[in-house]
């Protein structure tokens, strides 16, 4: 059975005494029920894990001592996908669990000329992502941006492949058949898609347009494919 699993910005050095965070405190002795002399998992989310033994069972400030610290080299290919926030925030939240389970390495938020919703609370966000991080066993955590004009992304974009996937009647690229670049961004667009004017604007910038399949999809939907499609070649 995997060993209870929680996220600390940084982590202690092996065989030091640690006090972590009040959340992980509260729900390793309230929820978990655990005990001094048992173990856990912690990660900083940039690669580097390591097991803790608990010293002291307070529910606000739990002392550890750490073990050695273990890295873990992230994946070869950095896949970023920049979409487009919807309407229904749920819908948005979905899709970052789902990215980051996949295994998705940053998540770029548009705002498009059709986007109908753009409040975004980083700090719920950034926990959502941080969960999916831990309950899929990972120890990279994705990098989350704020949202950004979608001009503003593809101007600023250093990604050595670009794609974007819209719905527009013309040639488009099948993912699979592309050669596997390390470092790769693909657009989705939101309800209602790109603009025409959009589309030609990331074409201009060197994007490639790809297609996801014959079925149109929803803006998370269609993101959690193209993630899946691209960390998976």
């Amino acid at each position: 059975m995997a060993l209870p699993f929680f996220y600390e910005a940084i982590l202690p050095a092996a065989g030091s005494h640690f006090t972590v965070s009040e959340e992980t405190s509260r729900h390793c002795i309230q929820v978990l029920r655990m005990k001094t002399g048992e173990v856990l998992r912690l990660t900083d989310g940039k690669g580097n894990s390591c097991e803790a033994v608990i010293v002291s069972e307070d529910k606000k400030k739990m002392v550890v001592v750490a073990g050695k610290i273990h890295f873990t080299p992230a994946g070869k290919q950095k896949i970023s996908i920049a979409i487009a926030l919807l309407k229904n925030a749920n819908r948005f939240e979905w899709f970052l669990e789902k990215a980051t389970e996949i295994g998705v390495a940053e998540i770029q938020p548009l705002i498009t000329q059709r986007t109908e919703h753009s409040r975004f609370r980083m700090d719920r966000m950034q926990g959502i992502v941080t969960a999916a991080m831990l309950q899929s066993q990972q120890v990279w955590l994705p990098m989350l941006h704020e949202p950004v004009l979608f001009e503003n992304c593809i101007k600023l974009s250093q990604a050595q492949q670009k794609l974007i996937a819209h719905c527009e009647e013309e040639s488009k690229q099948v993912i699979r058949d592309l050669p596997v670049i390390p470092d790769t961004q693909i657009l989705i667009g939101p309800e209602g898609d790109f603009t025409p004017q959009e589309i030609q604007s990331a074409l201009s910038k060197g994007y490639l347009p790809v297609s996801l399949g014959d079925t149109r999809l929803r803006t998370e939907t269609a993101g959690v494919l193209a993630g899946a499609l691209l960390v998976n070649r």
